[in-house]
């Protein structure tokens, strides 16, 4: 690695012979798996190894953080799952009254140990315990940490070696939604203890808008942690202002994959796809097979605190050859900030990325792909983002969720179309990375195109059988938008008409949202995919 200071004060890094990023795996993972970047890094289609020699009681938590119905522990250990004994961990909760020194020394009775929610790579899911209590692993017990509050930390961070700037996602200062703010407010703030001002290194924000912030990267961090190859400190966020406030952190940077695109050489996947998740690894296959055949390369899914093994099906999609992988991102509402991450962590392989849902399918009504379509605009580089309408279809009569898959299952659907879901240029996107969940801000140059209905649509199985449907009101992940359960926006497109905020099923639900029958999806489902001796489809 060259890195030279300008006369000018400018700071270059050379890449050519960059060692840090030889060992790139082609999924996008992180060259330097610090603990916490594991948290947003993990590729279950390459699982490590079953190991015999790690003992549990070597894992230490590093944090704790305090979701709304779960507490979320960030240990130092990057494959739990892989771990003889796991069944041995326990959340252990300790009472607020005992202070850390004392606490040692408590008898196992005075403890609360409960098994925990789920494991998967360094977190631990806990249940939520007594108020104000410390948590640690009952193999660690010494290793006590008072959990951090979901809504008032930075949770991730991205180090981009394209301009050698920081990306910190925070929560804790309530910006507006779609618009910038003011960067000369805030400032990252780098180090091992954020509540040790003495040891920080600052570095003034670039860009503030929702929940991302970018700063240059300081030459002290990058000499001191990138040259000697150390693990990248935590960042956080720190008001300017008097009184000023820094947020509690787990972000360690990871590093993204730079690249070089040239006329010449283009990237592995012409087309990828980003999608947020929680228990919807039932449609898991049927939405990677389908979409497969219609032309995307790449799926990458960001997991939101799933509880139904989804982590098996992507297992099972990976060995049949489907380049899927698998992102814990257990931040609550934070999907704006995690199609972001995800944006920037596909550029260096992906030409265009789309962003829809496990329950949305691009269709085409005249037997084209997306390469087709994509063919069309990749020679104009000042297209960044394609538009597709979305009909949103009802329950089509069923009390039920169709045993052959949404696709055929489902065929009735409202007259006209709502909305739209956007492909995207990854460079294409402005600095401040805002996205009002589909829909990213371009950059200064960059225009967006409405595909025409007769090329390109989304069919979003958005109002499914009443046992599908009603998990919708468990909690919206999008930042702006409020759950279905609150009395706000009511009357909003997010929404369904007519039914209020309570998760009761109305008696005419599986006849509800059905003007139009629409079976263009499910006869080309049928005939391209369904076995002619079995009658049976792939998924």
């Amino acid at each position: 690695m060259t890195i030279v200071v300008h006369a000018c004060g400018i700071l270059t890094i050379g890449l050519s012979n960059f060692r840090l990023y030889e060992v790139f795996h082609p999924v996008l993972l992180s060259a330097w798996p610090t603990t916490e970047s594991r948290v947003i890094s993990t590729d279950p289609s390459n699982p490590l190894p079953y190991s015999q020699n790690i003992n549990p009681n070597s894992i230490r938590v590093n944090h704790a953080v305090l979701l709304p119905d779960q507490i979320l522990l960030v240990t130092n250990h990057h494959s739990l799952l892989s771990i003889p004994n796991a069944d041995l961990l326990k959340c252990q909760y300790t009472p607020p009254t005992s202070s850390h020194s004392s606490s040692l020394s408590l008898s196992t009775k005075s403890k609360l140990n409960l098994p925990p929610l789920s494991l998967s790579t360094s977190l631990v899911r806990c249940p939520l315990g007594p108020q104000g209590v410390s948590l640690s692993l009952s193999t660690s017990p010494h290793s006590l940490h008072r959990p951090y509050q979901w809504d008032h930390l930075a949770y991730a961070a991205l180090f981009d070696p394209l301009d050698n700037s920081t990306i910190v996602f925070a929560k804790g200062f309530n910006l507006k939604s779609a618009r910038v703010s003011d960067p000369t407010r805030y400032q990252c703030v780098f180090g091992q203890d954020m509540t040790n001002p003495k040891h920080l290194i600052s570095s003034p924000a670039i860009t503030a808008a929702q929940e991302i912030f970018r700063c240059k990267t300081p030459l002290r961090v990058l000499t001191r942690y990138l040259h000697n190859k150390m693990d990248m400190p935590l960042v956080s966020i720190k008001t300017k202002a008097r009184p000023e406030i820094t947020l509690p952190s787990v972000a360690r940077p990871e590093i993204l994959k730079p690249y070089q695109k040239t006329r010449k050489k283009k990237k592995k996947h012409s087309m990828c796809v980003c999608t947020m998740v929680r228990n919807q690894a039932r449609f898991l296959r049927e939405w990677v097979i389908y979409h497969s055949r219609v032309g995307v390369q790449r799926w990458l899914i960001y997991d939101n605190n799933s509880e139904d093994k989804i982590e098996q099906v992507v297992n099972s999609l990976s060995r049949s050859n489907y380049n899927i992988t698998l992102h814990p991102w257990p931040w609550v509402k934070t999907q704006e900030a995690g199609f972001a991450h995800c944006a920037l962590r596909a550029r260096a392989e992906c030409e265009w990325v789309g962003f829809i849902d496990v329950d949305e399918f691009f269709y085409f009504p005249n037997d084209l792909t997306i390469k087709d379509v994509l063919k069309n605009y990749s020679s104009q580089p000042w297209v960044g983002e394609l538009r597709t309408d979305c009909h949103n279809f009802g329950p089509s009569g069923h009390k039920k969720a169709p045993k052959k898959g949404v696709t055929v299952g489902y065929t009735c659907r409202s007259i006209a179309p709502e909305r739209h879901k956007s492909i995207i240029r990854p460079e294409a996107l402005n600095n401040s990375l805002i996205n009002v969940v589909h829909h990213f801000h371009l950059r200064e140059g960059m225009t967006s195109v409405n595909v025409g209905q007769g090329v390109m649509l989304i069919n979003h199985y958005k109002y499914q059988a009443w046992e599908v449907f009603k998990e919708k009101f468990y909690r919206r992940v999008a930042t702006y938008v409020a759950d279905w359960q609150d009395e706000e926006n009511v009357g909003s497109k997010d929404r369904a008409p007519g039914l209020g905020t309570k998760p009761v099923e109305p008696p005419d639900w599986p006849y509800r949202f059905c003007e139009v029958n629409d079976t263009g999806l499910r006869d080309w489902v049928v005939r391209v995919f369904k076995n002619p001796e079995t009658g049976l489809l792939p998924w």
